[in-house]
Formats: structure tokens, C-alpha cells, sequence
């Protein structure tokens, strides 16, 4: 094409250059490489198709070597390059960077947009740093760029994420008066911050509240609910809700089922559990290994830890792979059921599988042997599971010390203790 007579035009460059956005970032790269050494020129267009090809594919660096290209050339870097950059460095959690590079942009009076501050208070309110991210939004408004629904909604989840409620909804008060109209996003942000802080029955009456304002409640939204009533026992309330979301035309998701086939579980209404996970696949939402887990947890608890097992056993077949919470399921189960052997069986099958052991694999199996009187043994497994690269927390250490106590072992109880508070445990 480079040597086309006559010379392509520029929309035809960029058409090539276009190759980004169906995952040939790395060719059109190559094209650019080449175009440029043949002495064409590129515009701003061509060069924001590469930076933003690169950014999608996660190649956040390269993008930023494309904007360090330009400098010195005809082409000067412009606010839409510099924000995609910014976006990708902040969903990398790459906040100095990002950050730098938006004084860049003011130093070289590139005027933010109101993308550019979403994207830096978006990154800013994921790693936890709200101050930060309230003194962007206060710097935009300065600035009078003005914040959009996106805008508000990161803030107002972030405000609910850590129970402050209370300066969300002044957040939602003062997006109402700038006349920027609250979306389903920032009612449902609203409820999970309600459900955090255990107020679930203002998250309910907001959630029949939106409805009346023609917001319609999402999957999401029903979740949240679902989810905290779950949290609070009120599974009934749960069930209904789930109804009156099917009823409205959301389709339940596997969120939505995992949710209330725990519960169901954990209330010790297993036939009802079962009955949903049919209703799972008839619906066309198969039961992944977090379903399977409520259930197995179900089964070991009243004692079916051979039913556990062919449950297990059945989901392999599926194509289901079961993970450490699983197998911790079931060696719990079996230590209880009386079943250590078994359990130590499974125990050393994990490790020379090269499974990594969570430091609840060590506690479970450290309670087993404590359950035998086996306490020689459960020191050692204690002494084991450090080398093993998995340091015992509060609880492992209570369990042994417990259990030590309880068979008049005074001394190695106190031993351990010690140990505990040595290592800032207690």
C-alpha cells in the first residue's frame, strides 16, 4: 500500500490503523513503524486508534511509548490521548503514574475533560484513597467541568462501600440539583451501602421507591437485595423478592441462585436448595463449583459426607473443578464425622497434587487430630504448615490452645500462647 501511486490518503491510513479495534494492535503497529520510516505522516486520529488499541489489549506501557513518539513530530498530543492513557494506568491501579502524567497534561496546557477526573477519581476510589478522589471532583467543579452521572456514581459507591451512608445520599442530593439524574447504578450503590450497614429495610423501601420514579431495578439491583435479607436470615423475604423479579422480566442469574441456595442451605432447607438448582439448569444457568460448595457444606453438616463425596465425584464428570474451599468442605467433614484417616488421606493426595494449601486446610486438620487427642501430632502439622510456606493465624493457634486446655495439657497450651502473643496474634 505504501507504494500505491497515487499516495493513500490519510482516512485510508487510519482505516489500516483501525485493524486496533479487531484485536491487531501489534500489525498496526507495525504498519505505523513502517509508514513513518517511508515519511508519511500521521494525524491525531491515527495516533489515538493506536493508544487506544494498545490500552484495550492491556499494553498500557506501549501506549504511553506511542505518546512519547509524537513529542518533537508535527502531531501534537491531544486530551483524548492523554485520558485513555490515564484510564488504562488507573484500572491498572498505577495511581502515581496517572497521576503524573495528568500534571503533564496541565503543565502542557492540555485541558482535562470531564473524562480525564472520572477516570483519576475512579482509580483513586479503588485503592481506598476517597480524599484524594473528593479533591478531584472539588478541583473539576473549580474548573467548571461539569460531572456526569458516571462521575457521581463512582463516588456514591465508594461513599456506600465504606458504610457512609449518610454523605452518599448529600452526594445524590447534590447530583439532583445539578440536574444530573440518578440511574439504576446509583440506587443500587445506595442499597449496598444500606445492606452494609444492616439497614436493610431502607435498602427494601428503596428499592420499591426507584420503581414508582421509573428507574427500573436490574439483576443487580434484585441481588443486593436478595443478598442482604439472606444476610440478615429474612430467606422468605429473599424468595419472594426472587419471584417478583422473575415475575418483572429479570431473568435470576448465578448470583442470584448461589445466593439463596446458601442460605437455604445454612437454614437447614436443603430440599428447597435442591429444587433451585434444578430450576438452575431448567433456566439455562448452570451451577458452577460456589453452588456446589453451599450444598456440600449442607450435606457434611448433617452428616451425608459420602453423599458429599459422589457429589464431587458427579461435578468432575461435569467439568466442574473443585477448589480449596471445596476440599476443605469435605476433610472438615470427614474430622468430624470421626473419619480422620480419610481425611489425612485426602489431606496428602492435595499436597502431592500440588494443591495450595490455605491456612484453613492446616486449621481443619489441626482441629481433626485435636478431636482424637492426637496433640503431638497436630504440633507438628503446625510446625509443618510454615515450612510449607502458610503461616497460622489467630484461629489455627485457638484451636490447638483449646483443645490443649480443655484435656488439662496446661503447659503446652501456654506454650503455644505464648507463642500467639509473640507473634502479635492476641
Amino acid at each position: 500500500m505504501l507504494h500505491m501511486n497515487p499516495t493513500p490518503s490519510i482516512v485510508q491510513f487510519n482505516n489500516i490503523l483501525g485493524l486496533c479495534f479487531n484485536g491487531k494492535v501489534h500489525e498496526a503497529l507495525h504498519f505505523h513503524d513502517h509508514a513513518v520510516a517511508h515519511g508519511f505522516h500521521l494525524n491525531q486520529v491515527s495516533y489515538g486508534t493506536l493508544i487506544n488499541g494498545l490500552c484495550k489489549i492491556g499494553e498500557t506501557r506501549a501506549a504511553l511509548q506511542v505518546l512519547r513518539r509524537i513529542e518533537g513530530k508535527l502531531v501534537k498530543p491531544d486530551v483524548v490521548m492523554y485520558t485513555t492513557i490515564i484510564d488504562s494506568l488507573c484500572k491498572d491501579k498505577l495511581l502515581i503514574d496517572a497521576r503524573d502524567l495528568y500534571s503533564e497534561m496541565i503543565a502542557k496546557r492540555i485541558s482535562p475533560n470531564v473524562v480525564t477526573y472520572t477516570s483519576l477519581i475512579y482509580g483513586f476510589c479503588t485503592i481506598g484513597q476517597l480524599k484524594e478522589a473528593f479533591d478531584l471532583f472539588h478541583e473539576m467543579i473549580l474548573e467548571n467541568i461539569n460531572p456526569n452521572v458516571h462521575t457521581f456514581n463512582i463516588l456514591v459507591d465508594a461513599l456506600c462501600k465504606e458504610g457512609n451512608v449518610k454523605e452518599a445520599n448529600s452526594l445524590l442530593a447534590m447530583m439532583m440539583k445539578e440536574g444530573v439524574i440518578p440511574d439504576v447504578v446509583t440506587y443500587s450503590s445506595l442499597m449496598d451501602g444500606y445492606c452494609l450497614v444492616n439497614e436493610v429495610n431502607k435498602a427494601k423501601h428503596l428499592l420499591g421507591t426507584i420503581s414508582r420514579m421509573g428507574v427500573a431495578p436490574n439483576a443487580h439491583s434484585y441481588n443486593i437485595m436478595i443478598n442482604g435479607l439472606c444476610k440478615i436470615r429474612k430467606v422468605n423475604e429473599a424468595l419472594s423478592l426472587f419471584n417478583e423479579m422473575y415475575c418483572n422480566g429479570i431473568a435470576p442469574n448465578k448470583i442470584t441462585y448461589n445466593c439463596l441456595i446458601d442460605r437455604l442451605c445454612k437454614s437447614g432447607r436443603i430440599s428447597h436448595a435442591w429444587e433451585l438448582l434444578d430450576q438452575m439448569h431448567d433456566r439455562g444457568q448452570p451451577a458452577n463449583v460456589i453452588t456446589y460448595s453451599s450444598l456440600l457444606h449442607a450435606l457434611c453438616k448433617n452428616h451425608h459426607v459420602n453423599k458429599a463425596i459422589a457429589l464431587v465425584k458427579k461435578i468432575k464428570n461435569q467439568g466442574i473443578q473443585p477448589n480449596m474451599v471445596t476440599y476443605n468442605i469435605l476433610i472438615d467433614g470427614l474430622c468430624k464425622d470421626g473419619r480422620l484417616r480419610d481425611a489425612q488421606e485426602m489431606f496428602q493426595d492435595l499436597l502431592i497434587k500440588g494443591y495450595n494449601m490455605t491456612v484453613q486446610t492446616y486449621t481443619i486438620m489441626i482441629n481433626g487430630l485435636c478431636l482424637e487427642g492426637l496433640f503431638d501430632e497436630a504440633a507438628v502439622l503446625l510446625s509443618k504448615m510454615e515450612d510449607n510456606g502458610c503461616i497460622p493465624n489467630a484461629i489455627t493457634y485457638q484451636t490447638i490452645i483449646y483443645a490443649l486446655f480443655e484435656n488439662d495439657e496446661n503447659d503446652k497450651a501456654e506454650k503455644l500462647l505464648r507463642e500467639m502473643i509473640a507473634r502479635g496474634l492476641l
